[in-house]
């Protein structure tokens, strides 16, 4: 699994968001920054990133998936 086609995905599934993976093989790293993520709940945005990213857990291709969420202004921000 590349990282980039991870990225894609969300990125075409999720409206608004901006996703920066890292990682590689079947292990990622996902920041997610988006507004309307960020001000959902913890179980609910993790729930949005799931549904689109569960096939590739089901057949093996992604394996551990951690994720923080920010908002536009926080990522801005963090540099």
């Amino acid at each position: 699994m590349q990282a980039v086609a991870v990225k894609q995905l969300l990125e075409e599934k999720l409206a608004h968001t901006q996703v920066e993976v890292e990682g590689e093989g079947c292990n990622f790293q996902l920041n997610i920054i988006s507004d309307d993520l960020a001000a959902l709940g913890p179980v609910k945005r993790q729930q949005q990133v799931y549904a689109h990213i569960n096939p590739w857990i089901a057949d093996g291709s992604i394996h551990a998936v951690t994720m923080k969420f920010f908002t536009r202004t926080a990522w801005a921000e963090r540099s």
